[in-house]
């Protein structure tokens, strides 16, 4: 009964996969036949020298390249650009094949044109197909394809892009229509960005840390020093404590600022059909980086609060405290205004920590995923303004009425906790006002279609 079953489904799987040539028996030509093999395909490579392959596997059949070609219809052209000459040879063998270019360059633009152009220029007789080079070939052998899972696809002949998005589909991957061949060069460049919509985020948040630790040094070290008081200890755990957190408040500010600034630009302009200045448009496309990035220094912040009990110069100071009440005879009363000053900016704090943690989850891929547009829109939108309300809140508290205490300027220069609230501070202001019920009705016409112009023609027909 076991073989009545198996022999059908055997004999349907062998009819559905044909056979696979590859040219190249390199990293990826093995690793990615090794993975055709196990999908069902039969590999047949084709080597310039055919009778080594220790290192193919056992269950491939190995050609020369004009053997190979004529047994299948789909050719991976798994080498290099410099090594495409070997293919004018093969032009008659291979006419009417798919040729499937997996090539990457070493740089961004090396060549004027892309290499599935330039192959397709080589083997005009062919359909060349551009796909697999944003896999890895260890990706491909290990089978951890978590992050390379998705595969662009691109061609001038839809019937071989077709087949091969199929391949993709029946080894696991997922295709991506990337369309003509024309989009073969975007495709060969992206494998080759490090950290493309990273970039402004990181660069951003690096100039800020960079100019709070040098206001910092000079407000604390610089001017202790210049008071024959030496606290350079503090360029450990204090000063960097000030930075995590001014920094991270003003990379929250960020993300929601240019939300605002195309709210206030549509509005001036009466129509949501006319394209924001590139400045802008950059901007909004790398808010969730900025919001990761910003994360990454609230978690930095809270885990340098938490060891503030144990250093020694604060164990230091609360022993100092206790022995001088103790010889002055003199209990420290507490204080209950100073204890809802601190119970309400710890608490603010880690309320606005907890719905930062919300906002940096619910922006990951496999969270985003599985909620609705509303729903994302809500964590992101609403739940990060309240985040921004929290976190303001938080050094608002914690600076109270220090900025009034004059001896608090330090060579005249403001603590540096007051210029994390002023980017904040604009973004909800700016905000509160463009929720005034006339205003958001009016911005809300705006991003359903309506047009200023278009109103005012019909008003005066």
């Amino acid at each position: 009964m076991g073989t009545n079953v198996m022999i059908p489904l055997c004999s349907d799987f062998t009819d559905k996969h044909d056979s696979i040539c590859i040219f190249g028996t390199g990293d990826f030509g093995r690793s990615i036949g090794f993975k055709m093999l196990q999908s069902g395909y039969s590999v047949i490579f084709g080597s310039r020298n055919p009778g080594d392959a220790s290192l193919l596997p056992r269950a491939a059949e190995v050609l020369s390249h004009a053997e190979a070609a004529q047994k299948c219809s789909v050719i991976i052209v798994a080498v290099q650009r410099e090594h495409y000459g070997f293919l004018k040879e093969l032009t008659d063998v291979l006419r009417g094949k798919i040729l499937v270019d997996v090539s990457n360059n070493l740089k961004i633009n090396q060549y004027p044109d892309s290499n599935a152009e330039y192959l397709a220029h080589i083997v005009p007789t062919a359909s060349v197909v551009k796909a697999f080079n944003t896999v890895s070939a260890w990706a491909l052998q290990s089978g951890n394809l978590d992050a390379n899972r998705q595969v662009f696809v691109c061609s001038d002949d839809n019937k071989a892009k077709e087949q091969v998005m199929d391949i993709v589909r029946a080894i696991g991957l997922t295709p991506q229509d990337k369309g003509s061949l024309v989009a073969s060069k975007e495709i060969e460049d992206y494998p080759l960005q490090l950290f493309p919509m990273w970039r402004l985020p990181m660069y951003t948040c690096a100039g800020l840390t960079v100019l709070v630790f040098l206001y910092s040094v000079i407000n604390d070290v610089i001017y202790n020093a210049e008071k024959k008081n030496d606290v350079s200890f503090h360029l450990m755990i204090t000063i960097p404590n000030k930075i995590f957190p001014v920094v991270s408040l003003m990379l929250l500010g960020l993300c929601y600022l240019p939300g605002v600034f195309a709210a206030i630009i549509q509005l001036y302009r009466g129509t949501k059909y006319r394209r924001f200045p590139n400045w802008l448009d950059r901007w909004m496309l790398c808010r969730k980086q900025l919001g990761l990035v910003a994360l990454s220094y609230a978690f930095l912040h809270a885990i340098y609060t938490l060891v503030i009990p144990i250093r020694y110069n604060v164990r230091h100071r609360v022993e100092m405290s206790i022995i001088s009440q103790i010889k002055q005879n003199r209990t420290r009363i507490l204080d209950k205004p100073l204890t809802w000053r601190s119970d309400t900016y710890l608490a603010l704090g880690i309320l606005g920590f907890f719905f930062y943690i919300v906002l940096g989850i619910t922006s990951l891929p496999s969270v985003s995923n599985t909620v609705n547009w509303r729903e994302f829109r809500f964590v992101q939108s609403k739940l990060g303004y309240l985040t921004l309300v929290l976190c303001t809140g938080h050094a608002m508290v914690f600076g109270w009425d220090r900025f009034l205490i004059l001896a608090r300027y330090r060579w005249y220069m403001p603590p540096v906790y007051m210029f994390s609230l002023v980017i904040p501070c604009i973004v909800l202001i700016l905000k509160l006002i463009l929720i005034i019920p006339c205003i958001d009705n009016r911005i809300a016409k705006i991003r359903q279609g309506w047009e200023k112009s278009t109103s005012s023609k019909s008003e005066k027909k």
